[in-house]
């Protein structure tokens, strides 16, 4: 049996309402991220991401399907961007994207 702190409660109530508030408003959580590879035809994009809060997913690098190939337009490997990801019918999908200056 595991205790549970005050603290990690708290912490784990502040992860469930940010992600619940979320979807609540529609508003995704804009997540800094490099692009390691693209396959445009495909429609998948894989990053090398930051914390995604509405997901509960530490930084990690992963494949991404995305909700439209023109997403991908004018992206190019080593861009640096900022993404919005939901998970779409089980799949974590990219919804937005757009270039960042690092």
């Amino acid at each position: 049996m595991w205790k549970m702190t005050g603290k990690t409660l708290a912490a784990m109530l502040a992860t469930t309402l940010i992600s619940v508030a979320a979807h609540a408003d529609g508003h995704l959580p804009e997540v800094e991220a490099e692009v390691r590879r693209i396959d445009q035809n495909a429609g998948k994009i894989t990053l090398r991401h930051g914390n995604i809060p509405n997901l509960d997913m530490p930084p990690m690098t992963m494949v991404f399907q995305v909700e439209e190939k023109a997403l991908l337009d004018g992206i190019a490997v080593g861009d640096q961007v900022v993404v919005t990801i939901e998970q779409v019918e089980g799949a974590y999908t990219l919804k937005s994207i757009r270039t960042h200056a690092p």
